[in-house]
């Protein structure tokens, strides 16, 4: 399998020059592990998947830090929660930058008896699983484009035949060995990962006894990625009650397997009483839940529009944490329900992308980039209608632009 190039490793570095600790946060199998030991070998590595390393860290977590030498990668830390403390009350009297990589597959932040441990001592990295561009070699610089106003309009970009390269790279995701493998072996190692996911990593973040709920609760939202998230019907399609959906959700969460959109409206006020939208963290993984393979590309266009929506969060959302981690990501639906995917926010500053699945459109298409301009008033910055054709041209409206979706892994 190669070694694919990680955009993150440049803020991972600049964090080791001026922080004792960092923690490079992401789901199971995204390559944490691989770019954590690109260090070595000035960092030792330990693993806490490891049982007699789990057990010495349990039974003594302030002998296990003070046996650790000087500089030192933990991988898995949420398996081993009382670490953290040692780990604060040894970087309080030794604040030298970089001592400590910290490695997790559960969001640590939102653990309740966790997020707080080692506050003001801790810079927090999230990986994602591969973007489209990583797995190209390519730098990764559409977000950065737009955010600098440098998307220009061109007829270079390669062609996508009938969406046929589009739909495959929708349908392998991001984790490095799906993407190494066919399209049927990557199904079932998508599979073998919810289940160990399940079986094993769910009681690190919570008590459930029934796991197979949660698994009923991925499928379905894998057929709803990329929709508004209605938690009641939720229940009801599952027969749960709304606490308890709630409480899987979150689970979810944790886990890296689901990303909350929350919605953009210009009254901040009125955006925490709106409705968010529910994407599965992976494009790949949402397919296989889905029951979507490539080949469904024209036949099931209403449903792989949705899962294109899901990829295209998943390649803004980890440049981002490359380009910019200040930035936020919104999604807009007003009362006429006109709607526009993502909006993407520098405190005021506001951008659009909008997402279509099919290779034409024309320069009066993005009413909705259009419609979030006028919201946004002075705040706007720009917005790109991205689309399966391979040509850039200008939209109606200030500073929008269509563009071909291979830019994306292109740039």
């Amino acid at each position: 399998m190669p070694i694919f190039p990680r955009l993150l490793k440049t803020g991972l570095l600049a964090a080791l020059q001026d922080t004792p600790v960092v923690c490079l946060l992401g789901p199971r199998q995204c390559g944490k592990t691989t770019l954590a030991r690109t260090l070595e070998p000035d960092y030792a590595y330990l693993s806490f998947d490891d049982d007699a390393t789990l057990t010495f860290a349990q039974a003594d977590p302030a002998g296990f830090v003070a046996a650790l030498p000087p500089r030192v990668i933990l991988d898995e830390i949420q398996r081993v929660p009382e670490l953290l403390r040692a780990v604060k009350l040894a970087v309080d009297v030794d604040r030298r930058p970089g001592r400590f990589v910290l490695t997790g597959s559960a969001n640590l932040m939102l653990l309740p008896t966790l997020g707080d441990s080692l506050a003001g001592r801790m810079e927090v990295l999230q990986l994602h699983p591969l973007t489209a561009a990583e797995q190209a070699f390519a730098p990764g610089r559409f977000l950065s484009d737009l955010l600098a106003g440098a998307l220009k309009p061109s007829l270079s970009s390669t062609a996508l035949a009938d969406g046929e390269d589009l739909a495959r790279r929708v349908v392998a995701g991001g984790f490095p060995e799906a993407v190494s493998r066919p399209e049927s072996r990557a199904r079932a190692w998508h599979r073998a990962y919810v289940r160990a996911l399940l079986e094993r990593d769910v009681r690190d973040v919570a008590r459930v006894r029934d796991t197979a709920a949660i698994a009923r609760l991925l499928e379905v939202l894998a057929l709803r990625t990329a929709e508004l998230l209605n938690v009641s019907s939720l229940g009801k399609e599952l027969d749960l009650r709304r606490d308890t959906v709630e409480h899987y959700l979150a689970i979810c969460e944790r886990l890296y397997l689901l990303r909350r959109l929350p919605p953009w409206h210009r009254n901040e006020a009125k955006r925490l009483i709106k409705t968010p939208k529910a994407h599965l963290l992976d494009s790949g993984l949402a397919a296989t839940l889905a029951g979507l393979s490539a080949a469904d590309w024209n036949a099931r266009r209403d449903r792989f529009g949705h899962l294109l929506e899901s990829f295209v969060a998943q390649q803004l959302i980890a440049q981002a944490e490359a380009v910019d981690p200040d930035l936020r990501f919104w999604h807009y639906r007003d009362k006429d329900k006109v709607e526009v995917d993502f909006v993407i926010t520098r405190g005021r500053q506001t951008w659009g992308v909008e997402v279509k699945a099919a290779a034409t459109v024309t320069p009066a298409d993005g009413h909705g980039l259009r419609r979030l301009a006028e919201r946004a008033g002075p705040d706007w910055q720009g917005g790109v209608l991205l689309h399966a054709g391979n040509s850039a041209f200008p939209l109606q409206g200030d500073r929008n632009l269509a563009a071909p979706l291979a830019w994306l892994w292109e740039m």
